[in-house]
């Protein structure tokens, strides 16, 4: 029997590879919306992050999803999406 291959992707903060499953997406769909999605699954430009604490508090000092995502990104909007986390982790 063939075993799957797992996709990989590289979190935003650690920068470690790590199994897609294991990660969080945030995503900017076409309107320029930034949020998170649990699902994996929503249109748009997704960033990869650990779900810890840890490494949100990392992107958001040194301001990585602006680099992720082409755009600059308003601190409420890392005010956001540190809530959003925080209900999804479970904090």
């Amino acid at each position: 029997m063939k075993t799957r291959k797992i996709p990989m992707r590289r979190c935003v903060g650690c920068r470690e590879m790590k199994d897609k499953r294991e990660l969080l997406r945030i995503v900017r769909n076409n309107e320029g919306e930034i949020f998170v999605d649990p699902t994996g699954k929503k249109n748009g430009r997704g960033a990869y992050i650990c779900k810890n604490m840890d490494c949100f508090l990392q992107i958001q000092k040194a301001r990585s999803l602006n680099r992720e995502f082409s755009c600059e990104i308003p601190e409420e909007i890392y005010d956001e999406l540190k809530s959003q986390l925080e209900a999804y982790v479970g904090k």
